[in-house]
Formats: C-alpha cells, sequence, structure tokens
C-alpha cells in the first residue's frame, strides 16, 4: 500500500479547485429565471410613439379577423395540425395576449430601420423619441421591455452612434429625473471587434453619473451578424470576448440572419433563417454563452404577411416554420418586423408548448416518482438531465405564456419547485420527505 499524500499538499490541491469552482461560477451563473421576451419588435425611430404598442396590437387583431376569423382557420393558415381543443386554446390565449399585451419587447431603431440622415434630423429624431418613451413611462403604456438599437461603432458611423446615444439618454433623463424604464437595454449592431463593445461599456460608464442614472441601470445587447463576431483572425471565438468587454453589462445578445449570410457571399435568394450557415452561427452563441444567463434571440422572417388571404396565409406559415425551428434548436425569442406577424409569433410559441403539453406531463410526473424511488436505493441522477430538460419545458411554457401555471403543477411539482428551476433539487426535496 502506498503512503497517503502530505495533508498540506492535498489543501493546495483542493484550494486551487476551490478557486477554478469559484471562477467558472462566476463566469457561469446559470438562468436568472426572469423573463425573457418571446420576440423583439423593430421600428424606425421617426415613428415611435408612446402608444406604438397599443396601436401595434390593434393592427394584430384587424389582420387576424380579416384572415383568419376563427381558431379552424388560423390553424390551417399556419399548417397547424393538432386536435381540435389544443387549436382552440392556442387561439384564445393569443386573442387574450394581443388584447392584453400584443408586444413584449421593442427596439427603437436607429440603424438599419432608420438609415443615414443628416445630424440635425437624428437628434431631432431622438429627443423626439426619448420624449415619448418618457410619456410612455409616466402613461403605463410601454411593453414590458424596451431599447434602442444605435449604429454601428465603426469609424464611419461611431460618431454619430455616439451622439445619438448621447443625445437620446440625456433628453430621457431629462424628462424622468435620470429614471430608465424596466427592462431597457440599448442593441449594438454589427460589432466586428470586442473594442466594439468595450468603448459602448465605458460610454455607459461616463453616462450613467453625469445623468444621474444608475450604476449598471444601461445594458448591452449584442448583435452577432458579422462573421468577425463568431471567429477572430487568431481562430479563437470571438463571442467570449464580447461578454468580458461588456464587464457585466451584457443581457442578451441576437442573431442577425440577413447581415451576417451577406457577410458569409451568400446570394440574396437563398439569404434565409434556416440555412447552415445560419445554424452554424446559433449553435456558436450557444456553445459560447451556454450557463451565463445571456438571453439568445433568433432573427426576423423578412417576408411580410400583406395582400390578399393566400398571400398572408403564404407569409404566415413561412414565419411558422422559422419560429419551429428556432424553438426546436433552444432559441425561444426572435424578431418581428410587421404587426400581422403577431398573430403568428403568438401562435407558433403557444402551439409549441401546448402540442407537447400532455406527453411532457405524463413523463415529467413518471419520472419524478421514478427517481424519488431511485434516490432511495443510490440512483438519482440517471434520469436527472432528462427531467431538466422535461422541467425546461415547462418553465419556458409557463414565461412565455402558454402553459398556465395550474397546468405546470399538475405533474405534481409544487410552485417553489417550479421557481426553483433545479430537476435534482426536486429529487433531492422529494428524499427528504420519503427517505
Amino acid at each position: 500500500m502506498g503512503t497517503t499524500l502530505p495533508t498540506d499538499q492535498i489543501d493546495a490541491m483542493l484550494a486551487r479547485l476551490a478557486a477554478a469552482q469559484a471562477e467558472h461560477t462566476a463566469w457561469y451563473p446559470g438562468e436568472s429565471g426572469a423573463r425573457q421576451p418571446v420576440h423583439t419588435v423593430y421600428g424606425g425611430a421617426h415613428l415611435f410613439k408612446s402608444t406604438t404598442a397599443a396601436k401595434l396590437g390593434e393592427l394584430a387583431l384587424k389582420a387576424l379577423d380579416e384572415h383568419a376569423p376563427d381558431a379552424a382557420t388560423f390553424a390551417a393558415a399556419i399548417g397547424l395540425e393538432a386536435p381540435d381543443d389544443v387549436v382552440e386554446t392556442m387561439y384564445g390565449r393569443v386573442l387574450h395576449k394581443l388584447q392584453r399585451e400584443p408586444v413584449e419587447d421593442f427596439r427603437i431603431d436607429f440603424e438599419d430601420g432608420y438609415g443615414n440622415r443628416p445630424d440635425d434630423e437624428e437628434d431631432g429624431h431622438a429627443r423626439a423619441a426619448a420624449a415619448q418613451v418618457a410619456a410612455g413611462m409616466k402613461a403605463g403604456s410601454l411593453p414590458p421591455f424596451i431599447g434602442i438599437r444605435i449604429k454601428p461603432l465603426t469609424e464611419e458611423l461611431g460618431a454619430r452612434s455616439i451622439r445619438t446615444l448621447d443625445v437620446f439618454t440625456t433628453a430621457l433623463a431629462e424628462a424622468t429625473g435620470g429614471e430608465l424604464p424596466a427592462n431597457f437595454v440599448v442593441t449594438l449592431p454589427k460589432i466586428t471587434s470586442d473594442e466594439h463593445v468595450a468603448v459602448l461599456t465605458d460610454l455607459f460608464d461616463a453616462l450613467e453619473p453625469k445623468l444621474g442614472i444608475a450604476t449598471g441601470a444601461l445594458g448591452i445587447e449584442l448583435m452577432i451578424e458579422t462573421t468577425q463576431s463568431i471567429m477572430g483572425r487568431d481562430g479563437r471565438s470571438s463571442l467570449p470576448l464580447f461578454l468580458a468587454a461588456a464587464r457585466g453589462r451584457c443581457v442578451a445578445a441576437h442573431f442577425g440572419t440577413y447581415d451576417y449570410t451577406a457577410s458569409c457571399n451568400i446570394t440574396a435568394a437563398h439569404q434565409h433563417m434556416t440555412h447552415s450557415s445560419c445554424d452554424f452561427a446559433r449553435h456558436m452563441m450557444q456553445v459560447a454563452y451556454a450557463g451565463t444567463g445571456i438571453w439568445l434571440s433568433d432573427g426576423a422572417t423578412n417576408i411580410m404577411p400583406v395582400g390578399d388571404r393566400e398571400s398572408v396565409h403564404e407569409a404566415w406559415r413561412l414565419h411558422v416554420q422559422h419560429i419551429w425551428h428556432s424553438l426546436t434548436n433552444g432559441y425561444y425569442q426572435g424578431w418581428d418586423l410587421h404587426p400581422a406577424q403577431l398573430p403568428t409569433r403568438y401562435g407558433a410559441v403557444y402551439a409549441f408548448f401546448l402540442e407537447a403539453l400532455d406527453a411532457a406531463s405524463e413523463r415529467l410526473t413518471n419520472f419524478i416518482a421514478k427517481a424519488a424511488q431511485a434516490t432511495l436505493v443510490g440512483d438519482v441522477f440517471d434520469d436527472a438531465a432528462t427531467g431538466q430538460g422535461l422541467l425546461n419545458f415547462f418553465l419556458r411554457g409557463v414565461s412565455c405564456g402558454a402553459i398556465k401555471e395550474e397546468e405546470a403543477l399538475a405533474t405534481g411539482i409544487t410552485l417553489e419547485e417550479l421557481r426553483g428551476r433545479s430537476f435534482v433539487k426536486i429529487l433531492a426535496n422529494r428524499k427528504g420527505t420519503t427517505g
């Protein structure tokens, strides 16, 4: 038999492991549990009003009434083949959503949806948009998530981008006494270097004390839409560098389908959400940001549902196909560009969860029962990963409004267990109560 290692040597190894674990936990804190919006609606800054979200809801309901006035017509229009009860439930929840909260996230766009304009014109629109945000805050008419997209921090547009952010935040702070809307972010497009993110972070550090905004209140949303965002010139992924450069301010990363495919030299006819190059980029984002708590969002369908009923239904089916592709690949948020896309955004998301609800409920119920019994004989973790996947299904479904809390609790888990977000902890709790 060999001799044991000296205690101080073992202690040194354990200290290294503890330090490594602390560093890992700091970088990968896991999901926050906060609600993530299912979409972001982009609109030109020159058009934004405090009532924009409500107006979009009215237009969405009008499109639904005109082109799919009942559940069966809507299901047929979007290519949904599901039991009647699922279709009726989905349609009812879509109607309720459009009436109550038609827009979850809105981005006041000073970039592609706005274009390049004279400085005095963009200054005026920045002040006007800030005034409308302040009015919306006072009236309670803003979506629960909101922000602005500035121009890229390139040599050509960097000065204009910084000026727009300065003018907008100054006007908003003056109107609100330094208050920002809930869940406010600044979207940074066309990033090619972590220096772009670092400069924006420095700008936030300068603006907050100057304007009386709470430290750390300005959040960054990364637009991943260049090949350099995925891989740098040294052959390493740029994505972790962007996160580090944000110094704790990064909230989300959004994929830009059309700029990215263009940067890959893909022709316009083949630039679409399900192109294999987009799958590669999205998978890279998932790998880089898994466990960091950063929300991921897919891009947009650029075929608009306009025209006669046949044209609208065709565009709706394409939109739903793209959303379904995102959902099955773990992207629970996307962009919308037109009010008539709101019915299909919610319809696709709700149907995704409702169609699988019965099977997922039965599986989670069985997993909990089997795992709790296995725990008593020392076999706790065999099904834990699958159980966590099922728990994630209910967490996402409840968060987006597709599933009611009581439907999740019908599996036998408690509300506290659901909100705890950990299947392993559920098993530990069950062991404590049955052991």
